[in-house]
């Protein structure tokens, strides 16, 4: 029996990842990318599909009696109709533990360049303020330390507690924020109001629920008494947009390194947009889980995981 395996997103992982053939009787179909009116054709007749980011509705399922098997090349699944793929029988499957070095790494990687103000003075340094200032060096942005820092970490899974393990590396005092609006969750948390009020960088790690969405808007900013560093390698929509350049512009926070956008990619009008220019500001595109030691993980396990379900023994369910 030969399986049709279908990879709708193909160029959300980099040309040079190699991507195995599976170990069975298939036939493998690869588009860079689709677009949401064309999902429903290119899936017909197939037994497994591999998607990104692309969207799989309920209205797109079930038009698609063959599909058995959804192969997400992401850790995240909120673009899967997890309800409907239960009802109709269609399994589904993730990445899990790839991104352990490349998103801290990253997360750090923001965090050093705000504290230290990189890009204000790599800007300076281009504009000729160096040599304006007729000395070896000039103190026009503030220079903040990461050692005695307190780290506010939303999120306790795998990369939080990486994060937390270089964190304390780095000297800093990390904290796990209790869930919001929980109490009572074990020795591990910290009150989800005293990471607010007493951290210096806030950073997420935690996946996009209907829970979860702006779980940081007005009200928390406020509540951040030290004005901390707020970094996002997780998810857009897990941080109000609006209200994280409001908080910039009342200076409730003291600048923002952000890998994800609700909305990618974003518009040019988007709220993150319109601050991207900021010193204290820095917008990647989604790329923390993107080096290319991560990357081929990704696509092994992609692979594996796709075998070890046609096998009868799959792993990595959602």
């Amino acid at each position: 029996m030969t399986r049709k395996i279908v990879f709708l997103d193909r160029a959300t992982l980099a040309p040079q990842i190699r991507l195995r053939q599976p170990a069975f009787a298939h036939e493998l179909v690869e588009y860079d990318r689709t677009m949401p009116d064309e999902v429903s054709a290119r899936l017909a007749g197939a037994a497994i599909a591999i998607i990104n980011k692309v969207s799989l509705t309920q209205a797109v399922l079930e038009r698609l009696p063959e599909l058995k098997l959804i192969a997400v090349a992401a850790t995240g699944t909120d673009c899967v109709d997890k309800a409907a793929c239960q009802r109709l029988g269609i399994a589904i499957t993730n990445i899990r533990g790839y991104a352990v070095n490349t998103v801290p790494e990253h997360t750090f990687a923001l965090m050093l360049a705000l504290r230290r103000n990189l890009v204000a003075y790599r800007q300076d340094v281009l504009d000729g303020v160096w040599q304006r200032s007729g000395q070896f060096c000039f103190f026009d942005h503030p220079i903040r330390d990461l050692g005695g820092a307190r780290l506010g970490i939303i999120g306790e899974g795998v990369l939080g507690q990486r994060v937390a393990e270089l964190g304390k590396a780095f000297g800093m005092v990390p904290m796990f924020a209790a869930h919001k609006g929980r109490a009572g969750l074990g020795p591990l948390y910290t009150p989800w109001p005293e990471v607010l009020a007493t951290s210096d960088v806030i950073t997420i790690h935690s996946p996009l629920t209907p829970d979860t969405r702006n779980m940081l808007a007005m009200p928390e900013f406020r509540a951040m008494r030290r004005k901390p560093l707020i970094i996002n390698t997780a998810r857009g929509g897990l941080v109000d947009e609006n209200a994280l350049v409001a908080a910039l512009d009342e200076g409730l926070v003291s600048g923002a390194g952000f890998d994800v956008c609700d909305g990618e990619p974003p518009r040019p009008d988007s709220p993150l947009m319109r601050v991207a220019q900021r010193p204290n500001v820095i917008l990647t595109p989604h790329v923390a889980w993107a080096s290319d030691e991560a990357q081929q993980t990704l696509a092994d396990q992609l692979i594996d995981n796709i075998e070890q379900f046609v096998g009868g023994t799959p792993v990595n369910l959602v």
